[in-house]
């Protein structure tokens, strides 16, 4: 169905810009709303009261309602439970009962996994830092809405990068480095990075929004009250995609891993979503491949 009334939260974000193109891509009307939107509606969204998201949904009556809001690179704790747990708290205690929530977790609400064991929707979250605690708590309170009727589904995504990935992102550093060194009349020259001993799953953010349309319009007997992971399904060795980045570029930079200064080796990171419920309750699969998300990323910048 398209022609909906889709309100996006966090519009200008990284997942949101993203995610407002595939909605009109789609045959919908988008209102996007951020601090700072036009266009669009600005509302700061850690500020809002429920009365506040009430009367705005009331006015616009949206079919969707799609959370990208939130918060994980430079800010504190206190900035991330705002964001990314009280906020949400609120906004489902406003939404009108006609409209799907589509809300967007975060992979990082499971937390530590075993070397080789996919992350599955039913593993018992355990996450160990704020960020994906304050997700979790998001979830939670999207979950225990739906429970009560709310037409709602949480989107579990992994890492999303591609075009627009912010600077603060492993990727987009990777991204605005080099792009600085080819500014330079001699390009040759370090990228000096934190060790890379992680394997994580990583999905193009095209392909993250086209599952936010799908999820948005699954019938509401298969996707109400349900957590859905969205990622490539793959554990992908960090080093090799900083590799190819580097290779892609064209550039004579060496890649240097600095350890820690104490000499103190953090045990790998394994990642991979088990992407097989998107499969079955959404019709999505992931279409790009990560050369394509890689050179795009590269090409924005």
């Amino acid at each position: 169905m398209t022609g909906r009334d889709v309100v996006v939260l966090g519009a200008t974000g990284f997942l949101g810009r993203h995610i407002c193109e595939a909605f009109e891509a789609a045959g919908d009307r988008v209102l996007r709303v951020s601090r700072s939107a036009p266009p669009g509606a600005a509302i700061d969204l850690a500020a809002a009261t429920t009365p506040d998201l009430t009367a705005f949904l009331a006015a616009h009556r949206p079919a969707v309602v799609v959370n990208a809001a939130g918060t994980v690179w430079q800010a504190d704790e206190r900035r991330m439970y705002e964001l990314n747990d009280a906020f949400v708290r609120r906004l489902v205690a406003a939404l009108p009962g006609p409209a799907r929530l589509v809300q967007l977790g975060s992979v990082h609400e499971y937390g530590p996994a075993p070397v080789g064991v996919p992350l599955t929707e039913d593993r018992e979250a355990a996450p160990v830092g704020a960020y994906g605690r304050t997700k979790l708590s998001g979830t939670r309170w999207v979950l225990g809405a739906a429970r009560e009727g709310l037409d709602a589904v949480v989107v579990r995504v992994a890492n999303a990068c591609g075009p627009g990935a912010p600077p603060e992102s492993l990727l987009g550093k990777v991204a605005a480095e080099l792009a600085r060194q080819a500014a330079r009349k001699d390009p040759a020259g370090e990228l000096r990075l934190a060790p890379l001993r992680a394997r994580r799953d990583f999905v193009d953010v095209r392909d993250v929004a086209e599952a936010v349309v799908a999820a948005a319009g699954a019938e509401r007997g298969v996707a109400a009250g349900r957590i859905v992971n969205i990622g490539r399904g793959e554990a992908v060795p960090v080093r090799r995609l900083v590799d190819r980045m580097v290779a892609l570029s064209g550039l004579p930079v060496r890649l240097v891993e600095l350890e820690a200064p104490d000499g103190t080796r953090a045990a790998p990171e394994w990642q991979q979503t088990d992407i097989a419920l998107a499969g079955r309750l959404l019709g999505w699969r992931p279409r790009r491949e990560l050369d394509e998300s890689l050179r795009d990323l590269l090409a924005a910048v």
